[in-house]
């Protein structure tokens, strides 16, 4: 099944799922997705505005170009989705303990987000920015983020040792968090 230039408002898809298919420049607005399965469902350019997706199947599904904004994204499970092409933005969602494990997100947006626990592992975030982004608890390890703008985020936590961090972004405030395996006291 085809869609295209389709706007979705108000639907609860916990009870009517959406059918499956492939969804091309669609919108969905203040739509119920929470504990759905979206496996091997394809979404191009489509935005999620006021959607609760939280603890969604992602299996196989195909996410290029996908903007979510005011979006309830707990406990989703990314690294499921099918890599290619895979591109998102996010601006005032709760992606609180999700997963991007070993995907591509270059130049990826992170604006006003909770991005608490989140697992980054392995991840290219090259060119992303986390602008205003709480990231207590996110996890980055063997993740490449040079370039990356943590300018304004706060909260985070990570080894640059373990992490390619060539020219990131950072604040004399945040610097903290680059440090805390030293387990060192510093004060402003």
């Amino acid at each position: 099944m085809y869609t295209e230039d389709t706007l979705f408002e108000n639907e609860n898809y916990t009870l009517n799922p959406l059918p499956k298919g492939e969804y091309e420049h669609c919108t969905f607005i203040n739509c119920d997705f929470s504990e759905s399965d979206l496996t091997q469902m394809l979404f191009i350019e489509c935005s999620f505005s006021s959607c609760n997706l939280s603890l969604a199947k992602l299996n196989k599904t195909a996410i290029r170009e996908v903007k979510f904004k005011d979006c309830k994204l707990l406990g989703l499970r990314f690294e499921n989705c099918h890599p290619f092409l895979f591109a998102v933005s996010f601006e005032n969602c709760l992606l609180n303990l999700s997963s991007f494990f070993k995907l591509g997100l270059k130049k990826t947006l992170f604006n006003n987000c909770s991005v608490r626990e989140v697992d980054f592992t392995d991840c290219d975030l090259s060119l992303s920015v986390f602008k205003n982004c709480d990231l207590g608890g996110a996890i980055f390890e063997n993740s490449v983020l040079e370039k990356t703008d943590f300018r304004t985020a706060f909260n985070y936590s990570f080894d640059p040792e373990l992490n390619k961090i060539k020219k990131a972004k950072f604040s004399v405030a945040g610097i903290a968090g680059l440090l805390n395996k030293y387990q060192i006291d510093i004060e402003q």
